[in-house]
């Protein structure tokens, strides 16, 4: 009989970020005290699963939110760099605080493809890595469950992909909250059912969140 693999694709928790602005692939943004309370809340949902595997994005956030399931199995958290956050070019700006920042002209040339953003990452080119880091997931918990700490944009492009949806969309539909958790089982290699969760939920209420999405929490404008 084939093995299932599930593959949960997590987000990381609320980040310090009390300027409001893109922080992308920076250094130095660490989980609020609601952020470490979410991640240790994601810990108490897998602990009674079969998690042999727990991965994260190199960036603190990510590792953070990883921490408290990895130590419920007695894991170390890997990392693996096909999960970091999306490239961006808005990285340092405050968006949030005033949209018409990116109505600029000195940034129009950044929208003339909406499949090849030039503010940012190619989504195909998220798509490619995270399914790389997916397939890697798989291999390390073959037959069990695979743990891959990750960032909205490059989980909700892989859930597009997968599931065999256009990459382009608009950021504010989104399903991919603080700490969620998007499931992908597979029988061998073969994808046979997508999941989302919200474990922490009753969180989110409290939370600021940098990025537009179906979320209860609040979208953070800044100081």
């Amino acid at each position: 009989m084939t093995q299932l693999t599930t593959v949960h694709l997590v987000r990381h928790g609320e980040v310090d970020n009390p300027d409001g602005i893109i922080y992308g692939r920076r250094d130095g943004f660490h989980l609020t005290a609601l952020g470490h309370a979410m991640a240790e809340g994601v810990g108490r949902y897998f602990a009674d699963r079969d998690v042999r595997a727990v991965i994260a994005s190199p960036l603190e956030r990510a590792m953070e939110t990883a921490a408290p399931t990895a130590r419920r199995h007695g894991l170390e958290v890997r990392t693996d760099a096909r999960l970091l956050e999306a490239g961006n070019r808005f990285e340092g700006v405050n968006v949030n605080r005033n949209r018409w920042v990116l109505a600029r002209p000195k940034y129009w040339s950044w929208y003339l493809d909406p499949f090849l953003p030039g503010w940012g990452e190619p989504y195909r080119e998220i798509a490619e890595r995270m399914s790389g880091a997916v397939r890697a997931g798989i291999t390390a918990a073959r037959g069990g469950e695979a743990v891959l700490v990750s960032h909205q944009l490059p989980i909700w492009v892989e859930r597009l992909f997968v599931e065999r949806r256009s990459v382009s969309h608009d950021p504010r539909h989104r399903q991919c909250s603080l700490c969620s958790v998007t499931s992908l089982t597979f029988e061998g290699r073969r994808l046979i059912a997508v999941d989302y969760a919200e474990p922490v939920a009753d969180l989110l209420a409290s939370a600021r969140d940098v990025s537009p999405g179906q979320s209860a929490a609040s979208l953070n404008e800044g100081k």
